[in-house]
């Protein structure tokens, strides 16, 4: 729901037209941050990181912010924190859809015969909708068409922002393979950028860490946290051999 009497894709081009932009002139993140904390006050900073990338012609990531065709075709995206007006005469045809993307680097691709998820994307996918396996009563973070996958803060990304049943918000890392001690940082900073950014007074932040396999060292580094739980997920692939009838 919005805050306000328009939704934030709409005060995104309400800030550029106030920005009076021209073809190639750039902008930056904290442009956009400064102008909404200046005349609309109760956008979060996620929020409105979100919608820069949803309204971004050139990002892979605005597939998760449900970015409509020619509506939401604003702006392109140069790096991280700097921005411009989408050219369609020169730029790239937006993204809209996987197919849109390019193709993965071949060293990423799913090795052959391998029953495990080649990538977080396809654990994060999987978990994103069937949060109730991690927790009863866990949702996706949403808000204004912005999903809470690949989440953006600070410049990185949350694999899954979701809420619990209390309210609290619950930022999930996923690691396909082996967890180690270094995934702890990066969770605690995450948690800390919501809880600055985007939670409000007394709303909790916790944090989720799911790996394949919890190591030792992982294990000891969170043994002192009471707000980050550890999970390890497994796979099985069953197959069932269908006789086939051969007419006489």
């Amino acid at each position: 729901m919005a805050i306000y009497d328009k939704p934030v894709r709409i005060l995104m081009k309400d800030m550029a037209a106030a920005f009076t932009l021209q073809p190639g002139q750039q902008f930056t993140k904290q442009q956009a941050i400064d102008w909404f904390a200046e005349n609309y006050p109760k956008i979060k900073t996620g929020t409105i990181t979100a919608h820069l990338i949803r309204l971004s012609t050139n990002t892979q990531s605005r597939l998760n912010y449900s970015a409509k065709p020619s509506e939401d075709d604003v702006f392109f995206q140069l790096d991280g924190g700097h921005f411009r007006l989408y050219d369609p005469n020169n730029d790239p045809v937006p993204i809209h859809s996987a197919d849109d993307r390019k193709t993965p680097p071949e060293e990423d691709l799913e090795p052959r015969g391998s029953a495990e998820f080649a990538y977080e994307k396809d654990l994060r996918n999987y978990l994103a909708k069937n949060l109730f396996v991690v927790e009863h009563n866990l949702k996706l973070y949403e808000d204004e068409g912005i999903k809470g996958i690949e989440y953006p803060v600070g410049g990185r990304f949350i694999d899954i922002l979701g809420v619990d049943s209390t309210g609290a918000f619950v930022v999930i890392e996923l690691k396909v393979s082996r967890g180690y001690d270094r995934v702890v940082g990066q969770l605690m900073r995450y948690m800390a950028w919501i809880r600055k950014n985007q939670a409000e007074p007394g709303q909790k932040v916790r944090g989720i860490i799911v790996a394949r396999e919890i190591s030792e060292d992982l294990l000891l580094a969170c043994s002192l946290l009471d707000d980050v739980q550890l999970f390890e997920y497994e796979l099985s692939l069953v197959l069932k051999a269908v006789p086939i009838t051969t007419g006489t």
